[in-house]
This record gives structure tokens, C-alpha cells and sequence, in this order.
């Protein structure tokens, strides 16, 4: 069995809310203790994201940074950042489902395809399971039930995905994970 040793996060929705403006920025229910779960363990973090509006008059280049400054002083330090920068219709490599993002940002911290996983959106999965990565569905109010019947795996939430992934790569495609929080740092085992 691989080990999972990078960690990649879909910033906006797993992570954080309000991209759009740094001052507005909160980290999602959950995120700290992921994210400390996962340091703790030695495994590596990163996130990655679309760019906001990007192509449309969105932020610029300075916004980006704030944001993401905003996202490391909230919940950071991360060892890996990706954005990409396209509009839907560009048709470029990156953009979820496509896996470039993934493969880029696995690349910069040396991490093979097998051992990352990707915890995020219906596209996210689905671009992590086109590379062979780890891809974990974490369902939110815009996510529809045809993606969630898709997804290869599936969790209520973040912390529910970081203890299946500490465990070793996820098993079943429903992660269901019960025990209090306090339990997954115990002798340094999830």
C-alpha cells in the first residue's frame, strides 16, 4: 500500500470562503485540524484553485497574493500553491477535471501521482483519478447527485477525508469516519 505524502486542497471549497476578497476570507469548519492532522503526520499540503473571475475583470495578479496570504496566515503554512488562471472556455490543461494543476503542484514537492490525493470538488476527483492521484469528493450545497454517484470517494467533510488519507490511501467509496477528533492524533495513528 502506497502512503499518501502530499495533500492537495481545493482552496475555495474546502479551505476557505469568500476568495474574492482577502478581508472576507475564513477558514472552513474543519480545516485547521486537517490540515495540523496531516502536518503532524509529516504529509505534505498544498492547495489549489481557479482564479477568481479570472478572465472577467476579477482579481488581479496583487488580489491573488492577498487572498492566498490571507489563506496561509488562517491556516498555512502550505508547501505548495497552484492557481490557475484560465476561463472555462480557454481550454486549457489545469482546469479541473483536466489533471495539469494536480501535476504540476505534485511535481514541485517531488510526489508521484499514486502518492497525492486531492480533496475537493466533483472536478477535482475526477482530475485526480485521469493521473492516478487520490481524488476525494467533499460535497457541498452545489454539488449534484450525479456528481456525487460518480465520485470514486466520498466525504461528509474535510476531516473525515484527512483521517481515511491518514490511514493510508482511501478505501470504499463512502469514507466514514466516527471517532472524535482527539483520537486521530493518538500514538500517530488515524
Amino acid at each position: 500500500m502506497t502512503r499518501v505524502r502530499t495533500v492537495l486542497f481545493d482552496r475555495d471549497s474546502i479551505l476557505a470562503g469568500n476568495p474574492t476578497d482577502p478581508d472576507r476570507v475564513r477558514a472552513a469548519p474543519g480545516a485547521r485540524e486537517a490540515l495540523g492532522m496531516l502536518r503532524l503526520h509529516g504529509v505534505r499540503t498544498g492547495f489549489v484553485a481557479l482564479r477568481p473571475g479570472a478572465g472577467h475583470g476579477g482579481l488581479g495578479d496583487a488580489g491573488v497574493r492577498a487572498v492566498n496570504h490571507r489563506v496561509d496566515e488562517l491556516l498555512g503554512p502550505f508547501d505548495i500553491r497552484g492557481m490557475c488562471p484560465h476561463r472555462p472556455e480557454d481550454g486549457c490543461r489545469c482546469r479541473p477535471p483536466e489533471p495539469g494543476l494536480i501535476l504540476w503542484a505534485a511535481g514541485r514537492v517531488c510526489t508521484g501521482p499514486a502518492e497525492c490525493a486531492v480533496v475537493g470538488t466533483a472536478a477535482d476527483a475526477e482530475a485526480a483519478a485521469r493521473v492516478g492521484a487520490h481524488g476525494i469528493l467533499v460535497p457541498d450545497e452545489r454539488t449534484g447527485p450525479q456528481e456525487t454517484a460518480r465520485a470514486g470517494h466520498v466525504a461528509p467533510d474535510v476531516l473525515t477525508a484527512v483521517r481515511a488519507l491518514l490511514a493510508g490511501p482511501p478505501q470504499g467509496r463512502v469514507l466514514v469516519d466516527e471517532r472524535p477528533i482527539a483520537s486521530a492524533f493518538e500514538n500517530g495513528e488515524a
